[in-house]
């Protein structure tokens, strides 16, 4: 127990010295440039920091509102109604249907909460929802890897391009040869 008392008062005096050295040389007008030039760069580097932050907030939200644009887009094309890409959860379970899979798989998100091996599934439905999104719209499987790799471009490629929803349409080809 003596010991310890013995360190606080010893970490006691050390604080006390440095605080009055500091306080004597701030009210002489001596800080030690070393001093000035560390609390310089620190504010700098919180400054950098900032605006840094707000410029990534920035391209985030350009970002998002390109993607809910193209979406509306997509959704229009395919016959859905727009408004729906501005539902979070709703929006993903609108383009499982237009790409023609299940809407169920969408609670394969719900694994991205096991380690390692969650997001490597998820990663696994995204690319095969991709791929059966480029085909829905009769772009070929590379056009899917453009898909997962710069979501964004070719998103705005598919919403924007002269592509057309084509899952209707085989849809309807083989319910004609079923009624032959």
């Amino acid at each position: 127990m003596d010991f310890n008392f013995a360190v606080n008062d010893i970490n006691a005096d050390v604080m006390n010295t440095f605080s009055s050295s500091l306080s004597n040389s701030v009210a002489n007008g001596t800080v030690d440039s070393s001093t000035a030039a560390a609390s310089m760069l620190v504010g700098g580097l919180a400054g950098f920091f900032i605006i840094f932050m707000i410029f990534a907030c920035i391209i985030g939200l350009v970002i998002t509102i390109l993607n809910i644009i193209a979406m509306w887009k997509i959704f229009t094309k395919a016959g859905q109604a727009g408004w729906k890409s501005l539902i979070p959860i709703y929006n993903t379970v609108i383009l499982f249907k237009v790409a023609g899979i299940s809407p169920l798989w969408v609670l394969s998100y719900l694994v991205a909460w096991v380690p390692f091996l969650g997001p490597l599934f998820i990663l696994g439905v995204t690319i095969y929802a991709m791929i059966n999104l480029s085909r829905a719209f009769g772009k070929e499987d590379a056009f899917a890897v453009g898909l997962v790799l710069l979501n964004t471009v070719f998103i705005m490629i598919l919403a924007f391009g002269k592509s057309e929803y084509q899952l209707n349409k085989t849809k309807e080809a083989e319910m004609v040869e079923e009624v032959k």
